[in-house]
């Protein structure tokens, strides 16, 4: 089952029970102390009980049982609600790996003596398989483990990985050689090498990537934590001078009473940044879990997070950028030559030619001069297939020899057989090549009968997205093996910053290299093993689930669905966790003046009468005041863990605009609703004489 099946509702009856019991056990100290923030919290929560069991057993309290008790609940409820936060997180991936792990099966393996079909079969379990052997998977089985297939070709079922019904194709050679464990082969035969070992499996590491348990804390975070440790330090040393400072001023004023330890805690709970350090980890752990529903597995938080950070995108041109299918768009005749001739041959030769642009000859030469589709084989032809050394394909029929490939490679052809090829052949491949498409020359035997034009198509709204890239800061980089006139007018029309031509491996990782030197973050998609070094440089490398095992070990994302253009989404996934983060960080410190306007007066108003005129909120007496700031304080984060697991709504917008809106939406908006809520609470309290 994939990630797209199992996407489940924020609040799942299932996933809430199992974070409730998750939240009391999380309240051991030895797990609290990650948490800086929270483990003050805690702290504060043992003491002040500790102070009610005392004024309760001795009556002498140093203040009301009742009150000192009604702190002390709020408090704990606290850490129990960003427990909570966490544990909802977690659990939506530990709803996702379980319904994985009943996707994992042992399964009776044909193991190979040698790596050929015709060796001899040992049956074995496929927990006794070993990396490096060979197995032989033929139709209706399912793929022992993961591998890479070295013989023969299979249509497979990769919908119990990928959530896709389509079947794929897997064979020996080439970029398509990957299986998954687990998969099931429709037809045909396999023979394929094993290259994990049991528990080390695409599916052994699905699992335990979306298990948000198993998260590490990334960079951005961890600074995070010592920014919210230091102001919890500050805020600390803060509140422990009140209680000497107010000791000396009932002394000096001569009236009042000095604040009790249960206010101080009470005090420094509501300053520190509880409601962030509450939240932190869910909406770490949360991005991860929206990566898995965008069918992303995220090799680690860091990838995540490194996402949203991206300035530069580098993006294949074919696949990502085009649809991937050139199409057949016009005939230009050599000069002498009858069009309609020349569309004749090209379908000829185009007849036995299965690739897209083949068969999109042959419909352009039947639409625009109604030449019918002829059998190869009833003519007796013999069809000449594309191959690396030659560039070309064609056909051989009743003595004539048609051709069509390359410029250069049909030039050498026609030289060879004793012809010329004309200056207008060449100044037509040059003008299709400066437009952005692709020239397929056609000759026969010694004479060039012309040109067929053939075009990428750009895919919609391609060129939007980009803009929307740019308008955040972010740098496109189109990577083609196309000359560097077609890659330049294939740029324009998609709209990309710049472009990679005629690109190797070596090119690749150099200009990933010079991006990131000019501290940049990089980030590139790739299925073959010739990609593996530019992914393994690359800040975020997201590699294609139907790519090779290399590319695979290579990337630090691995999309299950082989989506090109899924780099997109990925760095908008990135960039929503992180304006996540600080939004609500944002929120959390920006709330903390209503609770400072709610809390300082009533601590002081008995020795400084004149602080009530601080009370603006005209809470109704001290105790309701301190008590309507910590349950604020505590209802707060559960309020926030919809925002925090769904995340706040991204739009493609400049770092400036971002900025701006956040100070406005959540700066504000966490100085207006503290004073509303403590407010409220207050009113409710002093109706039902709480306080």
């Amino acid at each position: 089952m994939s990630a797209k099946k199992i996407k489940r509702s924020l609040f799942e009856p299932k996933i809430v029970r199992r974070a409730l019991l998750d939240s009391v056990g999380k309240l051991n100290p030895v797990y609290q102390i990650k948490n800086p923030v929270m483990f003050v919290v805690e702290t504060g929560s043992v003491l002040t009980t500790l102070l009610f069991l005392h004024a309760l057993i001795t009556g002498r309290g140093e203040a009301s049982a009742v009150f000192i008790l009604q702190i002390s609940v709020w408090l704990w409820i606290t850490v129990l609600f960003a427990n909570f936060a966490e544990s909802m997180a977690e659990g939506r991936g530990k709803a996702q790996a379980d319904a994985l792990r009943k996707t994992r099966k042992d399964v009776v393996a044909k193991r190979l003596s040698k790596p050929a079909r015709d060796s001899g079969v040992t049956q074995v379990p496929s927990s006794g398989l070993k990396k490096g052997d060979v197995v032989l998977v033929e139709a209706g089985d399912i793929v022992p483990m993961d591998g890479e297939v070295i013989e023969g070709v299979a249509s497979v079922n990769e919908s119990a990985i990928t959530g896709e019904s389509a079947p794929v194709i897997r064979e020996s050679g080439g970029d398509r050689s990957a299986v998954t464990g687990g998969t099931l082969v429709l037809s045909d035969w396999i023979v394929v090498r094993v290259t994990a070992s049991p528990g080390e499996t695409f599916l052994d590491r699905m699992i335990g990537m979306v298990e948000g348990a198993k998260r590490q804390k990334t960079p951005n975070e961890i600074a995070l934590d010592i920014l919210l440790a230091g102001l919890t330090i500050i805020f600390l040393l803060v509140t422990a001078t009140l209680l000497p400072f107010s000791i000396f001023s009932v002394k000096a004023a001569g009236q009042g009473s000095p604040v009790t330890i249960t206010v101080l805690v009470a005090l420094l709970v509501c300053l520190i940044p509880t409601t962030i350090g509450g939240l932190l980890s869910a909406i770490g752990i949360a991005g991860m879990d929206r990566m898995i529903q965008a069918n992303v597995i995220a090799m680690s938080g860091r990838a995540v997070e490194a996402a949203g950070d991206v300035d530069v995108l580098l993006l294949d041109k074919t696949g990502t950028i085009t649809l991937g299918d050139r199409q057949a768009t016009l005939f230009i005749s050599a000069p002498g030559v009858d069009e309609k001739n020349l569309a004749d041959a090209a379908q000829l030769s185009s007849l036995a030619d299965e690739t897209p642009e083949g068969r999109s000859i042959v419909v352009l030469a039947k639409e625009k001069y109604g030449i019918r589709e002829r059998d190869i084989h009833a003519l007796g032809a013999q069809f000449v297939p594309f191959s690396a050394q030659t560039r070309m394909s064609g056909v051989d029929l009743n003595g004539r020899q048609i051709r069509k490939g390359a410029a250069d490679a049909v030039e050498k052809y026609v030289q060879k057989q004793g012809g010329t090829f004309p200056a207008g052949v060449r100044a037509a491949v040059d003008d299709i090549a400066r437009q952005g498409a692709t020239p397929l020359v056609v000759a026969e035997g010694p004479s060039v009968l012309g040109v067929v034009r053939l075009n990428d198509i750009i895919k919609g709204g391609i060129k939007e997205r980009f803009a929307e890239m740019r308008q955040m800061g972010i740098k496109t980089v189109m990577i083609t093996g196309d000359n560097p006139l077609t890659a330049a007018a294939v740029a324009a029309e998609a709209g990309v910053d710049d472009f990679l031509a005629q690109a190797t491996p070596e090119t690749k990782l150099k200009l990933i290299r010079e991006h990131q030197a000019g501290g940049r973050l990089v980030a590139m998609t790739g299925d073959g093993t010739n990609d593996a070094p530019a992914l393994a440089q690359a800040d975020v490398a997201v590699a294609m689930n139907t790519g090779t095992q290399a590319a695979k070990e290579a990337g630090n994302l691995v999309d299950l669905d082989s989506n090109p253009t899924k780099l997109i989404e990925i760095v908008e996934i990135g960039k929503q966790l992180l304006m996540t983060r600080g939004t609500l960080t944002t929120f959390s410190i920006s709330n903390d003046v209503a609770k400072y306007f709610a809390i300082l007066p009533a601590a002081f108003v008995s020795i400084y009468p004149a602080l009530g005129a601080l009370n603006i909120m005209r809470l109704s007496t001290p105790q309701s005041a301190v008590l309507s700031a910590v349950i604020f304080n505590a209802l707060i984060i559960i309020f926030l863990i919809p925002l925090a697991l769904r995340g706040v709504k991204y739009k493609p917008l400049g770092a400036q605009t971002v900025l701006r809106n956040n100070a406005l939406i959540y700066g504000v908006g966490g100085l207006i609703v503290p004073f509303i809520g403590i407010k409220l609470i207050d009113m409710l309290i002093t109706a039902l004489h709480m306080a």
